[in-house]
């Protein structure tokens, strides 16, 4: 059986993971004061961070239906027989809904994993997916891995813009006063709300204070990490450079955060999204 991939743009899925794993990427639409464009296609990272620069108003929605007829259409006709759609939680987005409506019109099965959760870490479920089929895995498994990775992946980050991960509804209480009252507040996202897990003075303790949350999960058990900024790279390459050999990092990749998050984090973004190695093996 030839199983293919499908996943949504907000999934942050780097160049290196979609070759290797053939993945077909369903874009999200970004509203920009009043326009439409579709992430990755006519509004790249740069460009939609220029706009930010400029004020632009700003608002995401889900993929058509027919978006997703068209790509499982695709995969068909280069010799899928079945496939695996991994996708933003519907407890976010509207992503799914529209996949579930495709997938009734496919010529192929298609399972479809919403995984509850968001950006990278998406991609890391993806990235799962796609090893478990790489090694010759089926479909179920492949599948069972994606939600596994979804139940426990990891993350660390700083937000460029606090007021827009507040207005968010992740970033509230105790927590939104907390990182209001640090210098550099460290987050993780954690049961679809951010806490609040360093303080730092500066940009270089906060790489130190995210290195040390991935260095404590890795020491655990074998990681594999992506890395991640909008706009940051200077940020995300010192923290890169300081976990890529470290021992229980199995693999690191790096990716861009695209418009579909920065939307709601703002530019100055960078963090580590990371996951048990054990579960992207069949």
């Amino acid at each position: 059986m030839s199983t293919a991939l499908v996943t949504d743009s907000n999934a942050m899925l780097p160049a290196t993971l979609r070759d290797r794993f053939s993945v077909r990427v369903v874009p999200l639409t970004i509203v920009l004061d009043g326009q439409p464009y579709t992430e990755g296609v006519d509004l790249t990272a740069a460009d939609f961070a220029a706009r930010m620069r400029t004020g632009a108003t700003v608002s995401t929605a889900a993929p058509s239906p027919g978006a997703f007829v068209a790509a499982y259409d695709a995969a068909v006709d280069d010799g899928a027989d079945a496939i695996l759609s991994v996708h933003i939680g519907s407890n976010t987005s509207a992503t799914v809904d529209s996949a579930r409506l495709a997938a009734r019109e496919s010529r192929v099965p298609v399972e479809l994993v919403d995984t509850g959760t968001a950006s990278f870490p998406v991609a890391c479920c993806v990235w799962a997916a796609g090893s478990v089929l790489e090694a010759g895995g089926p479909l179920e498994a492949a599948a069972d891995a994606a939600r596994a990775v979804a139940a426990s992946v990891g993350n660390v980050f700083v937000v460029g813009a606090l007021d827009l991960a507040s207005r968010g509804g992740r970033l509230r209480g105790p927590a939104a006063a907390e990182a209001e009252a640090a210098g550099v507040a460290v987050l993780a996202l954690r049961d679809g709300a951010m806490d609040v897990v360093a303080h730092a003075d500066d940009v270089d303790q906060a790489v130190a204070a995210m290195a040390e949350e991935v260095e404590q999960a890795a020491a655990a058990r074998p990681l594999r990490v992506g890395v991640g900024d909008a706009a940051a790279e200077g940020l995300a390459t010192a923290l890169a450079t300081r976990l890529e050999d470290k021992a229980g990092v199995e693999e690191l990749v790096r990716y861009e955060v695209g418009p579909s998050v920065v939307a709601h984090t703002g530019l100055g973004t960078a963090g580590a999204v990371y996951f048990p190695a054990g579960l992207a093996r069949p």
